[in-house]
């Protein structure tokens, strides 16, 4: 990465859903030898799925000055509430590898998802905006990555940025209540092995 750095070709480079474990690596890797280290990774960051970027890379953030380019801010259209009458048949969701994801918790998910609409209505926002402001809040999230299928879309979901002032402490203590940080064991992407052979 040096190489390509001290050609200009990129100013800076980053991890993609690495373990904390793993950047930790490159980073003493690249301290001993004198690299420049990764500076940010991207990896899922959402109301719904939040372990690995409020617990595992903990000790990343000071000791590395590690951001986060994050996506999914959505988790793929959950925390949009469209799922609340089951999965409509042109859902992304409805994809194998997607619902796979998610199947043992999806119900579960859904009902999180339903608490969380009258904290939106109180805030005067939709569901996805509440979720898109609350994940700006972190403050280790340099970068929040989103999707859109139109424009409005896409001009729906900026509003986001005016809640954002909206979500005090008590309103994020009532959003922690339905949707609290559950710590899981990470555990490797299972495409890093596909993509190391072929990219």
């Amino acid at each position: 990465m040096n190489f390509i750095i001290n050609q200009g070709w990129a100013f800076y480079w980053g991890t993609s859903e690495w373990l904390a474990s793993e950047i930790l690596v490159a980073c003493q890797i690249a301290d001993r030898l004198g690299l420049i280290c990764p500076i940010c990774d991207q990896p899922e960051y959402n109301i719904l799925e939040r372990s690995k970027v409020e617990n595992g890379f903990l000790p990343l953030y000071k000791k590395y000055g590690l951001g986060l380019t994050t996506h999914s801010p959505l988790q793929f259209g959950l925390l949009t509430g469209k799922y609340a009458n089951g999965i409509p048949e042109d859902a992304r969701l409805n994809a194998d590898y997607h619902f796979g994801l998610f199947a043992a918790s999806f119900n579960k998910k859904v009902q999180q998802v339903e608490q969380l609409r009258p904290i939106a209505k109180e805030l005067g926002c939709t569901l996805p905006q509440l979720a898109l402001a609350w994940a700006m809040t972190n403050p280790n999230v340099s970068t929040l990555l989103l999707g859109a299928s139109s424009i409005k879309q896409l001009e729906e979901n900026l509003k986001a940025l005016n809640i954002v002032p909206k979500l005090k402490p008590d309103v994020k203590a009532r959003i922690e209540s339905v949707a609290p940080l559950e710590l899981r064991v990470a555990v490797p992407d299972t495409f890093a092995l596909t993509r190391n052979q072929f990219v």
